[in-house]
């Protein structure tokens, strides 16, 4: 379903701490500033929009169809492939799929959402403010993630001692393959596809959509946080991944841009991704 990469990244040395601690330090500061979080989405605004309760679902169901189709329309082609060239090659037919999604969604915006484009919240003008508040968010939210990750495998380990966490199908690619093209191809997807598609989606049309049903804004970030974890494979995930996504939801209500979240998303996948690299490097 997803290219996006989600593991949990514990820290190595005590230097690796530096930027948990700054986490720590950043989200207390804004818990004593916002009345405990209460406080914090006082000022945001609906998006006014006139999507109906389904649209958000039929370009999900879209976006699921048309990558399932073109991934099997290419397999007959590649029966004389090795592996890694099946995988780029289906992986390359689920890029299309999710680029044919991000074009609806723009069709979708321009027509239901006020003022269009600039309504859903993109808006070229804010990229240097939104790339720096994203970090600062991430940052705050990073060491809950990773809590919430550790807090599960002890659970899970709990229950069952041989209990490990499945490391994700693109991550394991990209460490693992020997193919360089597949590498950087799932990098691309994991940093840039991923996170452009998935936040238009998820909170562009359906965090957007939900707030105009429960009109208040940390129960729209929260279901579609919901969602969003749920549409992702491995169950392990996705404590961990709601946490995340409750972060992307309450960048894009702050802010009422989406390039916040999409850079917030697309950092995650790469400070992931950069981890994996360095801890499966030969020492």
């Amino acid at each position: 379903m997803s290219n996006g990469v989600e593991q949990q990244v514990s820290p190595a040395n005590p230097v690796d701490l530096i930027p948990l601690a700054a986490g720590i330090a950043l989200f207390a500061w804004w818990l004593l500033n916002t009345s405990l979080g209460r406080a914090s989405l006082a000022d945001s605004k609906p998006r006014r929009n006139s999507m109906g309760l389904l649209l958000p679902f039929a370009v999900f169901f879209v976006w699921l169809t048309t990558t399932t189709v073109l991934q099997a329309l290419v397999i007959p082609f590649a029966r004389r492939l090795d592996d890694s060239q099946v995988l780029f090659v289906t992986s390359l037919a689920g890029t299309l799929g999710s680029l044919v999604a991000v074009v609806l969604v723009l069709l979708v915006a321009k027509a239901a959402f006020a003022r269009g484009l600039k309504g859903l919240g993109l808006r070229l003008k804010t990229i240097p403010k939104d790339l720096g508040q994203a970090f600062l968010t991430l940052l705050a939210v990073w060491p809950l993630v990773m809590a919430m990750m550790s807090l599960t495998i002890l659970i899970m380990k709990h229950l069952n001692k041989d209990f490990e966490v499945p490391q994700h199908e693109a991550l394991q690619v990209i460490t693992e393959s020997a193919s360089i093209p597949l590498q950087v191809l799932m990098i691309v997807l994991a940093v840039v596809v991923a996170p452009v598609v998935e936040e238009m989606l998820f909170r562009g049309l359906f965090q957007t959509m939900i707030r105009s049903y429960v009109l208040r804004p940390w129960p729209a970030i929260a279901i579609t946080s919901v969602l969003f974890a749920a549409i992702h494979a491995n169950p392990e995930h996705w404590p961990a991944l709601f946490l995340l996504a409750m972060g992307l939801g309450y960048s894009y209500e702050k802010s009422g841009s989406l390039l916040r979240p999409i850079f917030m998303h697309a950092m995650f996948n790469g400070i992931t991704i950069l981890a994996a690299l360095a801890e499966s490097a030969p020492a």
